[in-house]
């Protein structure tokens, strides 16, 4: 059997075992990442790569920042400031899906989740509201989030170089056009209909640093203090990454170890605050994206797709399919990864249609960032399954009505912003 078949049917296993949840998430990841190497698909320095890869490095980081933030009881007084103005569970879920919207546009989407996520924690606790409420509004906002500018998403830039050499691009707001139209429905839809879809989770405290149950009162003012400035700081970096040139993933680090070394969060605590769930979950399933791209199996689904339209495909159908295709791609594989893979695609056959290949492309990455519908489609989504005590089915529920709310809006907006043969 050749590679890229084992890997479909590891993909094909992979996808029934996290919808039935017959075994936990983050072992069904394991027994993909083992059973690639078994059976030689990938090397064992390859399919374990994921657990070194920045973003796993990042979510420790961020876990232990987070951690911080909440074992001092910070976040529960930011969570007590801001239920001071939105009063109501919805109006909660609008403020956060706004704020983490917007920041999104200008950060990398998860290093904004990673930032955000113990401070709504904290407005849960503070607030009575259950965190499984608020928890996935703030990670979709921030996927949506990531389509408002050119930094937005790394699948944004991606999408730029593919036009370059031809002399195309994008303006730096441009995503916008369609992204900021998507960020408003959706934070419209979540906060009328789509409310009654977000999972209603009691979330068991365990071990976890993140116990809502806990006694702040005698925590030295310093240490909350210490615990947001070191917060702030660390957002400072990661705003402004290329100008320091230091990667997300290490200014994160860099704020754990700060907040270690001062006494801040004690080591067994910021231990604590790692959750390994999320670790396995999203390491091991990376091992499943790199065999994907590696065996060709990727481009093999994608080229099916494209070839099944036939010869010459009317440029709406094209750009539909395009669509969909990124949007089933991306949420089993890296949203970077399913623009990597389908933009040259893309390219080629908008060129040999003689159509402008800017409306396909801005299909393939809007397409490419609707990752709702599972907790591996993208970083952010896996940082919450175990604060918010989610499902891979939670994620299916909640997340596919905005998958088809983006395939809507943009399939209205995309052939006016973006006319396939302009005059």
């Amino acid at each position: 059997m050749s590679p890229a078949a084992i890997t479909l049917l590891f993909l094909a296993f992979a996808i029934i075992m996290f919808v039935t949840e017959k075994i936990p998430l983050g072992l069904t990841s394991m027994i993909v990442c083992v059973g690639l190497v078994v059976t030689k698909v990938l090397d064992v320095s390859t399919a374990f790569k994921g657990f070194i890869n920045s973003n796993v490095i990042l979510f420790v980081a961020m876990f232990i920042v987070g951690g911080a933030l909440f074992e001092t009881g910070m976040a529960n007084e930011i969570g007590g400031i801001v239920t001071k103005f939105a009063k109501t569970e919805r109006q909660l879920i609008v403020a956060i899906m706004v704020i983490v919207g917007l920041m999104s546009g200008v950060l990398s989407n998860t290093g904004t989740a990673a930032v955000l996520i113990p401070v709504v924690i904290g407005i849960a606790a503070k607030s009575g509201f259950k965190r499984s409420r608020l928890l996935m509004p703030l990670v979709f906002a921030a996927a949506m989030g990531g389509n408002l500018s050119l930094i937005g998403a790394p699948g944004n830039m991606i999408a730029q170089s593919t036009l370059e050499p031809i002399g195309l691009k994008f303006g730096f707001f441009e995503y916008a056009i369609v992204g900021l139209p998507i960020l408003i429905a959706g934070i419209i839809f979540y906060a009328t209909v789509g409310y009654k879809l977000l999972p209603n989770h009691d979330t068991a405290n365990d071990d976890s640093i993140f116990d809502d149950s806990q006694d702040f009162s005698s925590v030295p003012q310093w240490k909350k203090t210490l615990s947001l400035v070191i917060l702030i700081a660390t957002l400072l970096g990661m705003i402004f990454e290329d100008q320091i040139g230091i990667k997300l993933c290490i200014t994160g680090c860099i704020g754990a170890i700060l907040l270690i070394i001062t006494g801040v969060i004690s080591e067994n605590n910021a231990l604590k605050s790692i959750d390994l769930k999320t670790i396995f979950l999203f390491g091991g399933t990376l091992s499943l994206a790199e065999a994907l791209d590696k065996t060709g199996a990727g481009e093999m689904i994608a080229n099916a797709v494209i070839n099944a339209l036939g010869a010459n495909p009317s440029p709406m159908l094209l750009t539909f399919v395009v669509f969909i295709l990124c949007c089933i791609m991306t949420n089993f594989m890296s949203n970077t990864a399913t623009t990597a893979l389908m933009a040259p695609i893309c390219l080629s056959i908008a060129q040999g249609m003689g159509a402008d290949p800017r409306a396909v492309l801005m299909a393939c990455v809007i397409g490419g960032s609707c990752a709702y519908a599972t907790p591996i489609g993208m970083p952010a989504n896996t940082m919450v399954v175990g604060a918010g005590g989610y499902k891979f089915n939670d994620y299916v529920k909640a997340g596919l009505p905005l998958i088809v709310i983006a395939t809507i809006v943009s399939m209205i907006i995309l052939p006016i912003a973006f006319p396939f043969f302009p005059g």
